[in-house]
């Protein structure tokens, strides 16, 4: 009789992780836009913002996401606006993960009046309407980019991570092995970073990956409304110019449709990855 072996503990997760489908749909299609995002303005025949040559022109091999009604090559802008889309992924949704993870770690580990205060911080944040501190500062601020956007994203954005990561704190903290590190004279920092939060990479990684999906989420709503970057292109900001000139209205759909639908599978493919390492990482959760 032929035995099934079962995979070592080491690459268990690794294993489980390359049967997910989850996983496997929503690896594919954030990478098919991460290497759009690399190559695809190396294969733009144009620039931007340059004129392409024909206005509210239709898909073709010329122009093949059309162009705009400024004669602007669409497929160049959305080449453009998705790398513009990641970075704010990336530094929105990691300065957002960095503040969440240092305050939650501290009030969790700490309590007492450096929690609450920690606490009451994060309770002030989470009140503060963000859209009218952004309208103030576009008043003074005329020129905006993709850096201060994020810088902005991730300030308002880790409230709900050191929540998370604080209650999670607060269970680790009483556990035996972190009991023997205040022993042995570690220093609270030391412990939180050797001791803690190891423990805690499954549900950090997890963390980051939906503050990068709401990231790239929130900077699409801003670019839309017209407060974003005004130095870039971005994918909001191209469907905020079809919307104001009329693109719905004289039928140029490929103008707010690319951008529109890159959106929504990105983010929608960071929730579907995010599913799938949860039942990676979660025996009870796992597809067998």
């Amino acid at each position: 009789m032929q035995t099934v072996t079962k995979p070592k503990k080491k690459n268990e997760l690794l294993f489980f992780a390359l049967r997910n489908t989850k996983l496997r749909i929503g690896l594919a299609i954030i990478l098919f836009f991460v290497v759009l995002a690399i190559v695809g303005p190396h294969l733009a025949k144009y620039k931007p913002n340059e004129f392409a040559g024909a206005q509210n022109h239709p898909p073709s091999a010329e122009y093949w996401f059309g162009t705009t009604s400024f004669g602007d090559d669409v497929f160049s802008q959305f080449a453009s606006g998705l790398g513009a889309a990641f970075e704010v992924g990336l530094l929105g949704g990691g300065i957002g993960t960095l503040i969440g993870l240092l305050v939650g770690f501290v009030a969790g580990y700490r309590g007492g009046l450096i929690d609450e205060f920690l606490n009451m911080l994060t309770n002030i944040v989470l009140v503060i309407p963000a859209l009218m501190v952004l309208l103030i500062i576009a008043v003074y601020l005329k020129a905006r980019g993709v850096f201060i956007e994020s810088i902005f994203i991730g300030c308002f954005a880790w409230p709900w991570t050191a929540r998370a990561v604080r209650a999670q704190t607060f269970s680790l903290r009483t556990r035996d092995f972190v009991d023997m590190a205040r022993i042995s004279a570690m220093r609270p920092l030391k412990i939180i970073a050797t001791e803690i939060a190891p423990n805690m990479m499954s549900y950090l990684l997890l963390v980051f990956i939906l503050q990068f999906g709401g990231a790239i989420l929130t900077a699409a709503t801003l670019d839309f409304i017209g407060l974003g970057p005004t130095n870039v292109i971005s994918l909001g900001l191209m469907m905020n110019n079809a919307v104001i000139y009329g693109a719905l209205i004289l039928g140029v759909w490929w103008w707010f449709v690319p951008p529109g639908i890159a959106i929504t599978a990105i983010v929608g493919a960071l929730y579907v990855t995010n599913v799938g390492l949860d039942e990676a990482f979660n025996p009870k959760l796992r597809e067998m």
